[in-house]
């Protein structure tokens, strides 16, 4: 039986090491062989070293660049149909797009898109939200299945005739709930990280993971600082995340300086240690204006720390408003601060919500169950289509 090959496609490799590598892993265990698709950089030998081959493609991040997007397109059919692949499987709006016009161009017998989020909002300018509109309906058309992370989305493709009911399933999104467990880490290891990171005793502190980009709220958080600060002195603000050099709207550490804050920030960039980071946190804050499903704020429930994220669609589905966190107004800048000033002197309140939350991250977010919908879908697709299911690697390893 020739073995069914598998192509993910997404714009940086940042994105197949921290987003989706364990569900390669998994897809390669089930009896596929897995291929990764992205532009390349440092994460590539991370991904290639967990036994996934990658094939490097530079695509640009920005939203519109039809010249580049048009060689991309070309490269891209050009590698499929070199490759033969069984399946591709598309991630984020722009290797959606081109990934799935390029493998149906190519003739590949299943096509698989994931919408992490919709690049269109209701905040966008009406033609341009059309425009983006128009190339989901295009992209829809050359996939077997759309995997949505969340359902409002999947109301929205419906309702905005992106794709029929019958061709999008909800999907969800998931973490390694054994790897964020409070229960792994020992007193004296959060005391060291503590000390590493530069934190005072009896500090307060909030914190922060994701790209530092406008879109994810930070100016709003900045605003709020301020105000937190006034009524809790002691605060602290902790910022994980990289420099998005390649979007527009890009911040650095400078801008705490142009809010008066850089002597309460610490800034700590791109981290291996976030279990341990999690831990020093007394609430997470996401203040995003887009989301499709956040991943940050399902690792913080999983360590215990309460959220205070905006009332999104994506981020509704990682947290209860006043079960595991609370749900603010986008850009409400004082109710932002309020929730974070309440949850950093109401320890009780914060106290249930972490437990609510490690428990929801148990119920909803363990990733494996993520993983096992996609490999039944596959199983699915490629059975309607008369093509052989790959047994699992274990089952092949015991009958030899």
């Amino acid at each position: 039986m020739s073995q069914a090959k598998v192509a993910h496609i997404t714009t940086v490799d940042m994105s197949l090491r921290y987003l989706l590598l364990n569900q390669l892993r998994s897809i390669q265990q089930a009896g596929y062989e897995v291929v990764g698709i992205s532009s390349p950089g440092l994460d590539v030998p991370a991904v290639e070293a967990a036994g996934i081959r990658h094939i490097a493609l530079r695509m640009t991040r920005h939203p519109f660049t039809p010249l580049q997007d048009l060689k991309t397109l070309w490269q891209l059919y050009q590698i499929i149909r070199r490759e033969r692949f069984t399946i591709v499987h598309t991630h984020t709006p722009k290797p959606g797009f081109l990934g799935q016009v390029a493998a149906r161009m190519a003739g590949v017998p299943v096509i698989v898109n994931t919408v992490h989020g919709f690049y269109f909002h209701e905040h966008m300018h009406p033609l341009l939200r059309r425009f983006y509109i128009t190339l989901e309906r295009i992209a829809a058309r050359c996939s077997d299945v759309i995997l949505s992370q969340n359902r409002e989305d999947i109301e929205t493709a419906i309702s905005e005739h992106i794709c029929r009911p019958e061709k999008i399933r909800h999907l969800g999104n998931g973490i390694d709930v054994q790897r964020f467990n409070p229960a792994s880490l020992a007193l004296q290891d959060i005391a060291r990280k503590r000390l590493q990171v530069g934190l005072p005793d009896g500090a307060r502190v909030v914190g922060f993971v994701g790209r530092l980009v406008r879109e994810k709220g930070l100016p709003e958080l900045f605003a709020a600082a301020r105000i937190v600060r006034e009524q809790i002195p002691n605060v602290r603000c902790l910022f994980v995340g990289r420099v998005d050099s390649d979007k527009p709207d890009a911040l650095t550490p400078d801008t705490a300086q142009e809010y008066g804050l850089a002597d309460i920030c610490h800034f700590l960039g791109l981290r291996q240690d976030m279990p341990e980071l999690y831990a020093l946190m007394d609430v997470f804050v996401l203040p995003s204006h887009r989301e499709g499903f956040p991943r940050a704020p399902m690792e913080a429930s999983a360590m215990g720390v309460p959220c205070v994220v905006t009332d999104i669609r994506g981020c509704r589905e990682a947290v209860e408003h006043g079960r595991n966190g609370y749900l603010v107004p986008l850009g409400d800048v004082q109710a932002l601060a309020e929730a974070i000033v309440e949850l950093l002197t109401d320890r009780e309140k914060a106290r249930r919500m972490g437990e609510e939350g490690r428990r929801m991250a148990i119920e909803r977010f363990d990733e494996r169950l993520v993983f096992e919908k996609v490999k039944a879908e596959y199983a699915r697709l490629l059975q309607e289509k008369g093509l052989p299911v790959p047994e699992p690697r274990f089952a092949l390893e015991v009958a030899s």
